[in-house]
């Protein structure tokens, strides 16, 4: 996840998860011109997927492990929320689910997984304030 402030509201980021990252990971490169980086996630890295001219981060391919071991294999967006507790709160009020609960996300902010009264799957992020 990059570490832009994003605005409240506004899809700040995107991750895949999936079994076999490495793979997925070169799929992309090819694809869509994407280079790589490697996100530490202890016994094993994750990947920053990167823009071909600026190097910019744009999006992040996962291994289907820790944290990420119960998603399905699919794009999963972030939206900014101004406070996570009140969003999780409103969430559950409104007949929504919390799939993953809150995590930090290094010292960037924190984020979780909910699902919505469709069965949609995104995830919320509140941004530190530093």
């Amino acid at each position: 996840m990059t570490e832009n402030k994003s605005e409240i509201g506004s899809i700040s980021w995107a991750d895949l998860t999936v079994s076999n990252a490495e793979e997925v990971r070169n799929f992309y490169s090819q694809v869509i011109g994407w280079k790589f980086e490697l996100v530490s996630m202890g016994e094993y890295s994750n990947y920053n997927m990167l823009t071909p001219k600026s190097g910019a981060p744009a999006a992040g391919v996962c291994h289907t492990l820790g944290v990420n071991a119960a998603l399905p294999a699919q794009w999963l967006i972030y939206i900014t929320v101004a406070n996570i507790e009140e969003s999780i709160r409103v969430c559950k009020e409104l007949g929504g689910k919390i799939l993953i609960k809150p995590k930090n996300y290094g010292s960037t902010g924190k984020y979780c997984v909910i699902q919505d009264i469709a069965g949609a799957v995104c995830a919320i992020f509140e941004q530190n304030n530093s």
